[in-house]
């Protein structure tokens, strides 16, 4: 059966888009309008009570939160298409340790620059200054120690493109092409290389064709 997957324009759905691209999963993607207050409907808010993107139902079995959903469809087909998880209990690990950081200490600082530099001007509403100021500074921390890591292996978890390389694409994306600071990245010679690696990927290359963000 083909997984549906809600809220293809948005930066957490890219998440997963790409995810199941490289494991060869078939999916239909489901257009959710968040202008439009549709995650907030009852309809939907019966499938997710959080009214957030992005949700997927696989058949009978519905699952949220975009890392959550990575992991699952990674060890669900951890034998087809491509291997992002790892070989090894360790590899696993250190796949799960930065897949964290990327939720804990990167994704904090871009959301709240993507929603106060690209989504409040669209509402009408001007950005939190200190909190984009804030984030500036938190981002420069977060990427000056993805600089010390990247210059010892190819990619964060190690010479191989696992979930927490790929967990970084929709967000990343913002950051470099859409808030108008992409030097954070090219300052940092092993960052910048890292993300035109990941970034040049065939499976997200065909997120970005197909799935256009709204803004």
């Amino acid at each position: 059966m083909v997984v549906k997957v809600y809220g293809p324009a948005y930066g957490s759905p890219k998440r997963v888009l790409v995810c199941l691209f490289e494991k060869e999963v078939e999916f239909e993607a489901v257009d959710i309008d968040l202008f439009k207050g549709e995650h907030k409907q009852p309809d939907f808010l019966k499938l997710q009570p959080f009214g957030e993107v992005p949700l997927v139902q696989d058949g009978d079995y519905t699952l949220y939160e975009s890392r959550a959903i990575i992991r699952y469809y990674a060890e669900k087909y951890k034998n087809q298409g491509t291997d992002l998880l790892g070989k090894t209990v360790e590899e696993r690990g250190l796949v799960e340790q930065w897949l964290e950081v990327e939720a804990h200490n990167f994704h904090p600082a871009i959301y709240s620059l993507v929603i106060n530099v690209l989504f409040a001007p669209l509402r009408g509403v001007p950005g939190d200054q200190k909190a984009i100021e804030e984030s500036d500074e938190k981002l420069k921390k977060v990427l000056d120690i993805y600089e010390e890591r990247l210059s010892k292996t190819k990619y964060l978890a190690g010479d191989f493109f696992s979930l927490a390389d790929l967990s970084h694409l929709a967000f990343g994306h913002y950051l470099v092409n859409q808030t108008g600071r992409g030097n954070l990245v090219r300052e940092r010679k092993h960052v910048s290389a890292w993300w035109d690696d990941i970034s040049s990927t065939p499976s997200w290359k065909k997120v970005l064709e197909l799935y256009k963000y709204p803004v």
